[in-house]
């Protein structure tokens, strides 16, 4: 069952990802932009939480690339929230 959460968790971000870049593309609203990017790297955070937990298993840990890359995302988006309110 919960890998059945992890993948459906990462189907979520990627779709996210698509919609607010697609967004983007056509409004070119800066916003969307900077939450598409935060949406990739909570992708990319997903599909290593699925790796790391059902494929790998326990002999490889890589809770701190996966945490990484999450804190890599959610810093994009304050800095773009930052940067445009200026």
């Amino acid at each position: 069952m919960a890998e059945a959460v992890y993948i459906l968790c990462a189907l979520t971000s990627v779709a996210c990802a698509v919609l607010l870049l697609r967004g983007y593309s056509r409004s070119g609203q800066r916003l969307l932009l900077w939450s598409g990017l935060c949406f990739v790297a909570l992708a990319l955070s997903n599909v290593l939480l699925f790796v790391d937990l059902v494929l790998i298993g326990p002999e490889t840990d890589l809770s701190l690339l996966r945490i990484s890359l999450a804190l890599l995302g959610v810093a994009t988006l304050l800095y773009g929230l930052i940067w445009d309110s200026q």
